[in-house]
């Protein structure tokens, strides 16, 4: 399987993130990719008053948006994330889609970034949103995916409910207190906790930002090896991973996955 992870420059402008990420998926699938992935908050930036501006349910110009690039490349699409308006509810949430366009998965991010950290960043996701529930895997030709967002790969027990994955894909935005520390250790840990690929997507990063993203958007083995890595600006990167190593870990290191 080629894995696209789209790190991504995102704007004020909703539409002209919208029409980014359709561009740079397109040529991901060009270039062999068969799975995309979008950044955490693809479409707009990261901030409450942005959240309030662009929320829409499902069927709004953001989700149509993605079951367009899903049909035009042809390829799966883990939709990153974007504000899901419910009710009055807002939700921080994942829509996935098959090549053809149908919506097969979705996942709210389940653990909302509320941190206070002394001479760096302090943050309240939970002003802005509520908690999703739950884990979200899906069944692809290419194996099982679980996907969430940010800062849930930090709970591995969370992490843990989803049954026999082979592929784990992240859109987040690490800041750059978080970021430097923390970033490449989780996926990596991850990696090894789980015997599984790893995958963390994020925005591109912009230091004029009110949040600037860490980026360094990452590709873990089974094994634990970071097999790409990207660095703060815009980047496509295009991975190739085999299942068959998932399995060939397990057995040489049996610690009960299947």
């Amino acid at each position: 399987m080629n894995i696209a992870l789209i790190q991504m420059k995102v704007g004020a402008d909703r539409d002209e993130n919208l029409a980014r990420a359709a561009s740079l998926s397109l040529y991901a699938s060009e270039n062999g990719a068969q799975m995309i992935v979008l950044p955490e908050m693809f479409c707009c930036e990261y901030r409450r008053s942005a959240f309030l501006t662009y929320a829409e349910r499902e069927g709004g110009e953001v989700t149509r948006s993605l079951e367009r690039i899903a049909k035009h490349t042809g390829a799966y699409l883990i939709g990153g994330s974007m504000p899901e308006r419910d009710g009055d509810a807002l939700y921080n949430t994942c829509f996935i889609y098959d090549p053809s366009g149908n919506r097969i998965a979705r996942h709210r991010k389940a653990h909302l970034f509320d941190v206070d950290i002394k001479g760096g960043q302090r943050y309240r996701e939970s002003d802005s949103f509520s908690a999703g529930e739950g884990v979200t895997v899906f069944d692809t030709p290419f194996g099982r995916f679980g996907v969430c967002i940010c800062f849930d790969i930090r709970f591995p027990q969370f992490i843990h409910q989803m049954k026999d994955m082979d592929f784990l894909a992240v859109p987040a935005a690490f800041n750059m207190t978080t970021g430097p520390l923390h970033w490449e250790l989780l996926f990596r840990a991850r990696a090894v906790d789980e015997q599984i690929f790893t995958f963390g997507c994020a925005p591109a990063r912009d230091e004029a930002s009110s949040y600037v993203s860490y980026g360094n958007s990452i590709a873990v083995s089974p094994w634990g090896r970071v097999i790409a890595s990207a660095g703060a600006e815009e980047a496509v990167l295009i991975v190739s991973a085999d299942p068959a190593e998932v399995r060939e870990v397990r057995a040489q290191i049996p610690i009960g996955k299947v």
